[in-house]
């Protein structure tokens, strides 16, 4: 009997999900793997909801944003008794190894599977760029050229009317995308929850310096955890006079196309992981670091303490002026 391998998306979803499981379902089915989708998670385990996968299961869904296996977060696998019945049912149609692509919370996933007998890797799958032990996730270069593109359109009407527009892009834990975003879109002030900041210093007065040098609108990029951005808004008209809109982003972030370096990442992470599984190593966490792929332990990998580029962040205050 063949080996049989399965592969899962957990939680949100991110540009370049497909890409993964693409690379994962080629690469498995080249090391001899029978290979099957999973539904909506780890739910998927628990209810039995997977299909047979093969070469042609993947054709066309490199360039397709969101996931064609769905996801979803289930309350029922946090619980023991719920990882218990998925990893029964992995034993139960043959599956001893699985790629779980997704986030933080889907590692612990793995790890819970892996606990109760079943070899699984993770793959980073996140637009906020925010897994300690990887330097780039699955997601976060479209997110960032997505709330880029909207961004620049948010100018245009900005500079028509002489605005001042504050723009909330995603990053709950992590300023990522409103830091590289807001670089990429010349913003006036970047807010994200890793550095402190005093309104009148790091927005109004950078206002008022920009004003004097004859500049006539201001972008405002705000990160998601920082939040407020409707309080922000008024804040800005009723201390400067200027006509100020908020904008949340929202879920557009989400979708569309990955871009090239989403899919080529997402490409490369999927063939590790099925290299790993291949050679019997399992609980591991894929991750890019310094410019190679690598792999991290689980558990060492969720202990690790993400590093906010701090220089990245003051590059952007010295010519934000």
């Amino acid at each position: 009997m063949a080996k049989k391998l399965a592969v899962l998306t957990s939680g949100g979803d991110a540009p370049g999900m497909n890409a993964a499981v693409r690379a994962v379902v080629r690469a498995g089915i080249y090391k001899g793997y029978e290979v099957v989708g999973v539904r909506r998670g780890f739910s998927g385990l628990i209810y039995g909801d997977v299909f047979d996968m093969n070469l042609r299961s993947v054709s066309d869904i490199i360039n397709r944003g969101g996931t064609i296996l769905y996801t979803a977060r289930s309350k029922t696998f946090m619980t023991l008794e719920g990882q218990k019945k998925a990893a029964d049912f992995c034993r139960s149609i043959g599956v001893e190894a699985l790629v779980v692509i997704g986030g933080d919370g889907s590692f612990r996933g793995a790890r819970a599977l892996y606990n109760q007998g079943i070899c699984t890797v993770g793959i980073p799958g996140t637009i906020d760029n925010d897994i300690a032990c990887s330097d780039y996730t699955i997601g976060f270069d479209t997110a960032m050229n997505t709330a880029m593109e909207m961004v620049d359109k948010i100018r245009d009407t900005a500079q028509s009317h002489d605005r001042c527009s504050v723009v909330e892009v995603m990053g709950r834990h992590c300023g990522d995308i409103a830091l590289e975003t807001g670089i990429a879109c010349g913003a006036t002030s970047i807010l994200v929850p890793e550095v402190p900041y005093n309104i009148e210093d790091d927005v109004i007065t950078k206002i008022y310096d920009q004003k004097s040098t004859g500049k006539k609108h201001f972008i405002v990029v705000v990160a998601e955890g920082v939040g407020g951005v409707e309080d922000l808004a008024k804040y800005i008209e009723n201390r400067t006079g200027i006509e100020t809109r908020a904008t949340i982003l929202g879920h557009v972030q989400r979708g569309g196309a990955p871009t090239l370096r989403d899919r080529v990442m997402a490409t490369a992470m999927g063939v590790e992981a099925v290299e790993l599984l291949a050679e019997g190593i399992g609980n591991r966490v894929i991750a890019y670091k310094d410019g190679k792929i690598v792999n991290f332990d689980i558990t060492e990998a969720l202990e690790m303490t993400r590093i906010f580029d701090k220089h990245l962040y003051d590059v952007a205050m010295e010519v934000s002026i």
